[in-house]
């Protein structure tokens, strides 16, 4: 019945209702005056039922009731107060409430004990189905056919022993508008009131947006909880608050970077307990960003240094409504750094070729040096293999899964030396850059730094040097504050350090830091016998880059035994590979050889730069070995083309330790 039918007339509803179920029509007068839901309802039973019979009800007993229960529980819960509260309105009014799941599942009824009992001799009890396919025309039933409100009063009902009876329905829906609840209130048809209807719906109603509001909350705790669970599982410090300063959150992430409890910072103004570096105080004050800005936080005696991001919690057009903090230690983001670009070293002693004495010598000193702490410092001519050397001994070390850097400090201008090496704060001089620089011992920092041609150092640059190694500190420039840092240390060098130092061009407390692990390399022309080594590990290597195989004919290889190899390994590589790009059928020849080579001599007064000034006892090798070649090993022959006796070649070959049976079975 529609709210507008009211008062209604339950003598002349039942005669229409008479009527319809004895003749199965009703005159247009009749339908005007009957609710078109009733109306259509009533023609879907009228061939199914006899409208004088009771209907044969169908109900869920245990353990089937037990499975519906357990699935409509949190249902039943949420309704469950609001139909306390309508009983306690309407008590005494001999009412009962009834809740039904989405296909007319009597799950709960409460009110009045008199009309609980009706309902019970009625049949509305848990576990009956009241759908109109089992009990005819029906509030609940319509409801759920309708989608809608229903008002059923007496004779509306279409089997008779219903027409006591009167019932107010209202659908419940879930978050996604789909019905899946009714609930009704019944009483005596002869007492049913207009806003019986408005009273069901308004409790409908409150229920789905009980439902939706509870929903809704789950998914905010849900996304709470990942929320946290992401601020916990991050490797940054992650610090919010709100827009009056006070703290929302504060991961474990920035409570051990900065030394702070979060139980001691949470829900208390930020300010009170952590003073902020003045790239963040300034960035807040203009109400702007950062993005990955360096940052310095003061906190009881103690300095910590990262990379800071600054994002303001935006709130439509109404301005920011807090801040998130977010904090990467420098060590951290430095190891990632050289992890990604491949910076570790992985070259190890073994792959330093080489069994003359001098290089089994090289070796045995590197293994004392990679397992020590103190700086070493390597000797030998440009191209002898310094660098691959200091990559062996620091991946040998302690320090083989931390950084190692290599640069050569004569390829920095004297006058960007200290601000290369030693950075800068943000502002430290004109036209520096806001975010400021950090200093090359800090990016190595627990790692390896290799300076190769440290002669080239200057005096200021070798002063701090010699600072960093004897406090294990830094200072960048135009700040005041030391950065500790721990970086090993090892040099490179082709001159004499002891000149310098008497020339005073290298401080001398400095050389002697180097003291403890001095290694020569010898040059390649000292050690002519480990060229077969060399020879095999380029060309695999070579043949490997170039996706091609390669091989050396015995020929090729005396002339490279002949040649003195001034650029020692580095040349020798450099030569084996343009050999190898011009060779026929994939053998190097000596036709494929430089001219220089083939001829065993080095060119100076057609070079276009200067050669390497070789002392008396390298010309006094130079010429015995070329000697040895000429003639094939033999002591006389040789003897008489130095113009020396044998007895002091012999002399000069031990001194020298110049093996000559390599050169008996080269020839």
């Amino acid at each position: 019945m529609q709210p507008w039918a009211f008062p209604f007339q339950l003598d002349a509803l039942y005669q229409i209702w008479e009527q319809f179920v004895l003749q199965g029509r009703l005159s247009p007068e009749q339908e005007a005056l009957l609710d078109p839901i009733v109306l259509r309802s009533w023609r879907r039973c009228g061939p199914r039922f006899d409208a004088f019979s009771r209907p044969r009800l169908i109900s869920l007993e245990s353990p089937g009731l037990d499975r519906v229960y357990n699935a409509q529980a949190d249902l039943m819960n949420m309704a469950r107060p609001f139909m306390e509260d309508i009983h306690q309105f309407v008590e005494n009014s001999d009412v009962g409430i009834v809740l039904t799941d989405g296909v007319a599942c009597v799950l709960e009824i409460m009110g009045d004990r008199t009309m609980l009992a009706e309902l019970e001799t009625t049949g509305i009890r848990p576990g009956v189905y009241w759908n109109e396919e089992i009990v005819g025309t029906n509030a609940m039933a319509l409801t759920i056919q309708e989608a809608m409100p229903v008002h059923i009063v007496g004779p509306e009902h279409y089997f008779a022993t219903f027409h006591h009876l009167a019932a107010a329905a209202a659908p419940i829906f879930d978050v996604k508008g789909r019905m899946i609840a009714t609930l009704s209130m019944f009483g005596n048809c002869r007492r049913s009131h207009v806003h019986t209807l408005g009273l069901v719906m308004a409790a409908a109603r409150a229920i789905t947006n009980q439902l939706q509001a509870n929903l809704y909350l789950q998914e905010t705790n849900r996304h709470l909880s990942e929320l946290q669970t992401v601020f916990g599982a991050i490797s940054e410090g992650v610090i919010s608050w709100n827009q009056v300063g006070r703290v929302t959150s504060f991961n474990r992430q920035a409570a051990e970077m900065l030394g702070i409890s979060r139980e001691r910072i949470l829900g208390r103004p930020l300010l009170q307990l952590l003073t902020l570096p003045p790239v963040v105080a300034e960035a807040l004050a203009d109400n702007r960003p950062l993005n990955e800005v360096e940052g310095t936080f003061e906190q009881d005696g103690r300095y910590v240094d990262c990379l800071i991001s600054l994002k303001p919690i935006m709130d439509g057009l109404s301005g920011p409504t807090g801040y998130i903090l977010t904090l990467r230690p420098f060590k951290r983001v430095r190891q990632l750094v050289h992890r990604l670009v491949g910076a570790r070293a992985t070259l190890t002693l073994d792959d330093v070729l080489g069994e003359s004495s001098g290089m089994r010598r090289v070796r045995r000193q590197a293994r004392l040096a990679a397992r020590g702490i103190a700086p070493a410092l390597l000797v030998g001519e440009g191209g002898a293999g310094k660098n691959p050397l200091a990559r062996a001994i620091h991946n040998e070390s302690e320090r083989a899964d931390r950084p190692f850097l290599t640069i050569s400090c004569q390829a920095i201008p004297h006058e960007l030396m200290a601000s290369e090496f030693l950075g800068y704060e943000a502002g430290a001089f004109e036209g520096s850059p806001p975010e400021g620089r950090p200093s090359k011992f800090e990016l190595v920092d627990s790692g390896t730094l290799f300076l190769d041609d440290i002669e080239s150092l200057t005096l200021e640059m070798q002063a701090a040097l010699l600072h960093l190694l004897e406090t294990g500190h830094i200072m960048r420039l135009g700040s005041a504050r030391p950065i500790p840092v721990d970086v090993r240390i090892i040099g490179g060098t082709a001159v004499n350090l002891e000149e310098y130092v008497a020339d005073g061009r290298f401080h001398s407390h400095l050389y002697y830091r180097f003291g403890v692990f001095i290694i020569e390399l010898p040059a390649l022309r000292d050690r002519l016998e480990d060229i077969p080594l060399l020879v095999e590990r380029f060309l695999s290597r070579i043949s490997q880059r170039l996706d091609k195989p390669a091989w050396i004919s015995d020929e090729a290889q005396a002339a490279l035994h002949r040649y003195p190899w001034p650029g020692n390994v580095r040349e020798l590589e450099d030569v084996l590979e343009r050999a190898v790009m011009q060779s026929e059928n994939n053998w190097i020849q000596v036709s494929d050889l430089p001219a220089v080579v083939r001829s065993g001599r080095v060119l100076t007064s057609l070079s276009p730069r200067p050669q390497p000034v070789l002392s008396l006892r390298d010309a006094e090798r130079e010429a015995i070995i070329r000697a040895a070649w000429a003639c094939e090993g033999h002591i006389s022959n040789m003897a008489k083309q130095l113009g020396a006796s044998r007895t002091t070649l012999w002399r000069k070959l031990k001194e020298l330790d110049i093996n000559l049976e390599q050169y008996k079975s080269k020839a």
